[in-house]
């Protein structure tokens, strides 16, 4: 399931850029040369395991290397014209919005199902995830609030999306408190990532899956 779902985060940073046969080609290639090098290297007892690194649900073989994949690929491809002077906002936010609500319930499947019982860590997994994504929900509802005067229901959507992939690699090795600081600590960074790697480095990564799923998972795996 993992390896079914890493590829379509990926295509978010690059979507209405790429032809499907292009993007069908990059996923499977993109599974042999990059995913199951890393999933071994983090689950099957490669290097990285020997070192310690904990990734209860694959922040770092889903998110990170979704989000520095991504990046790559919608460098290769280039901006879209008027980038980065002229973003098109999404035409449905309240599709984006529904969209957002049916990934944050399958989340607990993606977290606390990586416990692979029913049972107590599989319950405080479920339980960290939810308050990790309400919590970076409002962090960045009250950034936009200050910065801009009034929040978006976009803004509300990405949150969520930041708090749920850092998170992931911690899900089942923290409490509710857990939950909550790293919310709020992706939440921020997630934002500030958004700005730099929009703004400063002028990647143009549609749905930000570098600045949410990259820097996301790898806040989660660092804290």
């Amino acid at each position: 399931t993992f390896a079914i779902i890493t590829p379509a985060l990926m295509v978010g940073a690059f979507v209405e850029r790429i032809r499907f046969g292009a993007v069908m080609l990059i996923s499977s290639l993109w599974l042999l040369i990059v995913y199951a090098p890393v999933t071994h290297w983090v689950w099957g007892g490669g290097w990285l395991a020997q070192q310690g690194i904990i990734d209860f649900a694959g922040g770092i073989v889903v998110h990170v290397t979704a989000g520095i994949s991504a990046a790559v690929i919608a460098i290769i491809l280039g901006a879209r014209k008027g980038f980065p002077d002229r973003i098109i906002p999404p035409h449905a936010p309240w599709m984006v919005m529904v969209g957002a609500s049916l990934l944050w319930v399958g989340w607990f499947g993606f977290n606390a199902g990586s416990a692979v019982a029913a049972d107590q860590n599989a319950a405080m997994a479920m339980i960290a995830t939810h308050l990790s994504a309400a919590t970076a929900s409002l962090v960045w509802l009250v950034i936009e609030k200050l910065r801009f005067g009034k929040p978006s229901l976009v803004g509300l959507v990405t949150g969520t999306i930041a708090g749920l992939a850092t998170i992931t690699p911690a899900s089942g090795t923290v409490g509710p408190l857990g939950g909550i600081v790293l919310g709020l600590a992706g939440g921020v960074i997630c934002y500030l990532a958004v700005d730099l790697i929009k703004l400063r480095l002028r990647v143009d990564d549609s749905l930000d899956v570098l600045a949410v799923h990259g820097v996301g998972g790898a806040t989660g795996t660092l804290l």
